[in-house]
C-alpha cells in the first residue's frame, strides 16, 4: 500500500544555537552523511489531535535545541501518516529503516507500535513509543532497540483504575475500542479491580472511530455497574462521554476515562468533563520548565497546549541525540547501551531511567479535571491529586516476559 510522505525537513541550527552546534561537531562518526529521525503518527485520523503534527513539531524542537547537527552532519526529520493501520505502519518502518532512518518516534496506536517494534527488532534500528499503551512493547516485542517512554496501560491502570477501585468503585463495565490498545487497557484495569476485591461485570467492544455510541452506552447502563470504564482515547472517548451524558447514565453510574488527554478535556469543555480523574505523566502547568516548553510549543502549532506524549516526543528525541553524541557513533548497539546507561533529567522528568526491557520508568501523576469555577483561563484544566512513584507506576521487572530481563 502506498503511503503518502507528508514532509521532509532538514533542521539546520540557527546562529543563536552556534554554541550547541559547535559542541555537536566533536569527534564522532555517522554511518551515513545524515542522522535521520522519522515521526510515524496519526496525521488524519481519530488520534490526530493528540499526536499528529504536534508530535512532529515536538521532535523538531528537540533537534533544533540540540543544535541541528551531529558530528558536523545534518539531522533530518521526516514524518508520515500510518492511518492507524498496523500493516501500513510496519511497511513504512521497513521502508524508512532500509532508506537510512535511524530512529522512529511517537507511534500513536498500539497496533502500529507493536508492529513497528517487531520491525525495529528485525532491522536492529531504534524505535521509541510515546503515544501507545500496550505493555507488549516491553514484553513480547521487547528488544535492545525499542523504548516505551511516556506511559503504558499498566501505569494507567495503577493510577486511575486503582484510585477509583480503592474509593469504592467495585463493579465495572467497560466500553472498549476493539484493538490492541483498548483490549490491553481493559485487561490491565480489570486485573487491578479484581486485586481490590471488585468485579468486572461485562464489556462492549466498539470499532475505532465510532461516532454512534448509543447501543454501547445502553449496554453499560443495563449492567448497573458502579463504574463505566472507557478503554479508549481521543475522539472515541469524547464521543462515549457525550453519549453517556445524553443518555443520563452519569446520574447513577460514574465514568472512568482511562486515557484522557488535555485535548479531550478541551474538546468536551469543563462543564462536561469536570470531576473526571486521569493519569498522565506530564502536564503543561506543572512548573516553570513545563510552562516554558508549552509556550514555545503553543506558538508553533497554532494555540493548543502540548500533552504528555508531545513532551515525551521531545524528551526522548533529545535523550537519543545525547546518547549518539556520548557514544560517538550512531551504531544502534552502542547507542542502546548509552540510552540505558544515561539518566534522564529534563522538563519531562527529573529521575528517568530506561530499564533493560526498554521501559523508561518515571513518576506518574493522578489528576482531576477542574470545575469551570476553578479554572483561571484557557487550558487551565487539571489539578493534582497524587504522585505515583516510578517504582509503583510501571510493571515490575519480576513480572516481565522480556527475554532481556535476567531473573
Amino acid at each position: 500500500m502506498k503511503l503518502k510522505l507528508w514532509a521532509v525537513a532538514s533542521v539546520v541550527a540557527a546562529a543563536s544555537v552556534g554554541v550547541a552546534q559547535a559542541q555537536n561537531t566533536q569527534q564522532g562518526k555517522l554511518s551515513n552523511d545524515v542522522l535521520r529521525i522519522g515521526v510515524l503518527t496519526d496525521v488524519s485520523g481519530v488520534y490526530a489531535d493528540i499526536s499528529g503534527k504536534g508530535a512532529v513539531e515536538a521532535v523538531k524542537m528537540a533537534v533544533e535545541d540540540f543544535g541541528g547537527s551531529m558530528f558536523g552532519k545534518p539531522i533530518e526529520v521526516v514524518f508520515a501518516d500510518h492511518q492507524n493501520k498496523a500493516d501500513v505502519g510496519a511497511a513504512k518502518a521497513r521502508e524508512w529503516y532500509d532508506g537510512g532512518v535511524d530512529l522512529i518516534n511517537d507511534l500513536a496506536n498500539s497496533g502500529v507500535a507493536l508492529a513497528v517494534a517487531g520491525v525495529a527488532k528485525e532491522k536492529k534500528r531504534h524505535a521509541i513509543v510515546n503515544n501507545a499503551s500496550n505493555v507488549g512493547v516491553t514484553n513480547a516485542q521487547c528488544s535492545p532497540y525499542t523504548v516505551h517512554y511516556a506511559y503504558d496501560a499498566y501505569s494507567l491502570a495503577h493510577g486511575t483504575g486503582k484510585a477509583i477501585a480503592e474509593a469504592g468503585g467495585d463493579t465495572w463495565f467497560f466500553l472498549t475500542v476493539d484493538f490492541a490498545f483498548g483490549i490491553g487497557l481493559e485487561q490491565q484495569v480489570g486485573d487491578v479491580v479484581r486485586a481490590n476485591k471488585g468485579r468486572v461485570v461485562g464489556a462492549a467492544r466498539h470499532p475505532l472511530g465510532t461516532t454512534d455510541f448509543s447501543s454501547y452506552v445502553l449496554q453499560a447502563q443495563a449492567s448497573k455497574a458502579k463504574i463505566v470504564g472507557l478503554a479508549s482515547t481521543g475522539n472515541d472517548t469524547i464521543n462515549a462521554i457525550k453519549a453517556a451524558n445524553e443518555f443520563g447514565i452519569t446520574k447513577n453510574q460514574k465514568l472512568a476515562a482511562l486515557l484522557l488527554w488535555i485535548q479531550d478535556v478541551h474538546a468536551l469543555g469543563l462543564p462536561t468533563a469536570q470531576g473526571l480523574q486521569l493519569t498522565n505523566a506530564w502536564y503543561w502547568d506543572m512548573n516553570d520548565e513545563s510552562r516554558a516548553f508549552a509556550k514555545r510549543f503553543q506558538q508553533r502549532v497554532g494555540g493548543q497546549m502540548p500533552n504528555m506524549a508531545h513532551a515525551g516526543d521531545y524528551s526522548s528525541t533529545m535523550h537519543y541525540l545525547k546518547a549518539v553524541q556520548a557514544a560517538g557513533t550512531d551504531d544502534p548497539d552502542a547507542v542502546s547501551a548509552k540510552m540505558r546507561e544515561m539518566p534522564i533529567s529534563d522538563m519531562f522528568t527529573k529521575a528517568g531511567k530506561i530499564r533493560e526491557d526498554g521501559r523508561m520508568v518515571h513518576d506518574m501523576y493522578l489528576w482531576e479535571v477542574k470545575s469551570p469555577a476553578e479554572s483561571k483561563g484557557p487550558w487551565d484544566y487539571l489539578k493534582p491529586v497524587k504522585t505515583i512513584p516510578a517504582d509503583q507506576a510501571f510493571m515490575p521487572l519480576a513480572q516481565s516476559s522480556c527475554y532481556l530481563v535476567k531473573k
